[in-house]
């Protein structure tokens, strides 16, 4: 069963730190694109930065480029997403998603990802 599970979320104050990571189970990641997304209260949800499958090449939101950086670690089946500076704007849950190769597409503009987390709640707030 292909699964992805996301962790390191919590409380932090405005300008602090958090490391979120998306585990595969029943799958190997880094042949997959991968993203992560996140859906404030009363929100659409929003693309927030990917790596691509193709060359590992990564992208970024303008909102969090600077302060987000996204990496896999092959060995642990493991996609990090490290978020720094982070604001009240940035509270959100946040989900990462996997897209099959091959892909059409780069993964800022893959329509829809095949298989989604359950998120992981970041609040920034003082």
């Amino acid at each position: 069963q292909l699964q992805l599970v996301e962790s390191g979320g919590g409380l932090v104050q405005p300008g602090g730190s958090l490391r979120l990571a998306c585990t595969a189970s029943g799958f190997t990641l880094d042949y997959y694109s991968i993203g992560w997304f996140r859906q404030a209260p009363g929100k659409e949800r929003e693309w927030v930065s990917c790596i691509d499958s193709a060359d590992g090449s990564t992208y970024y939101a303008g909102s969090v480029k600077g302060r987000f950086a996204i990496s896999r670690d092959n060995a642990k089946n493991t996609v990090y997403l490290q978020m720094n500076n982070l604001k009240p704007e940035d509270t959100a849950v946040y989900y990462c998603a996997a897209d099959p190769p091959p892909s059409r597409y780069v993964c800022y503009n893959i329509p829809q990802y095949a298989y989604w987390g359950q998120g992981t709640q970041v609040t920034a707030s003082s």
